[in-house]
């Protein structure tokens, strides 16, 4: 049960934007710049990727598995593969580059100013671009934003798993600005 009367029963983010449909506008509208815009060398798996490990590490459990389902929707994985990467994304097959933006992200979670000089060095090494730098902390900053807010508000979460899975080729398709 939120904490507030959302007069809707969606679960998670979209119960609170159903209600603020005025803050919903923009909020999605960042989500589908970040996570969806074709004008990115990081694909939309690794974008959700991002999502999902940082709603992981603030222990969001609607946010990791929406996003979680989608990244595996786009990556072509299950989600036991992602379980695997958010557990311990430095013993997956993921590229090193991947791996050096996920270090980023986490650090992003803990507080901006965790992000130290040698992590880009070492992303930059790898082959990140600067705006590749620039989305992870970005999505990173957003998703601590949205994991407060579905968190902070108490939205109700669905625990089965297979409903963000049954759901993610749909959102795929859709995107985030049809989101109420």
């Amino acid at each position: 049960m939120a904490h507030i009367d959302l007069k809707n029963d969606l679960p998670g983010i979209r119960g609170l934007m159903e209600y603020r449909p005025e803050t919903a506008a923009p909020l999605n509208g960042l989500a589908e710049i970040l996570l969806r815009s074709d004008d990115n060398s990081l694909s939309r798996g690794e974008r959700e990727l991002i999502g999902t490990y940082v709603s992981y590490l603030n222990d969001c459990f609607f946010c990791q598995n929406v996003h979680g389902a989608l990244a595996g929707h786009y990556l072509q994985c299950d989600i036991d593969q992602i379980d695997a990467i958010k557990a311990n994304f430095n013993t997956t097959d993921l590229s090193a580059k991947m791996k050096a933006l996920l270090s980023i992200a986490a650090s992003v979670q803990k507080g901006g100013k965790n992000v130290t000089a040698g992590q880009i060095e070492q992303a930059k090494t790898i082959g990140a671009s600067d705006k590749e730098i620039h989305d992870t902390v970005l999505i990173s900053a957003a998703f601590c934003m949205f994991n407060r807010y579905v968190d902070g508000l108490a939205t109700g979460s669905p625990q089965d798993r297979q409903f963000y899975v049954n759901r993610a080729q749909q959102r795929a398709e859709d995107g985030y600005l049809l989101l109420r």
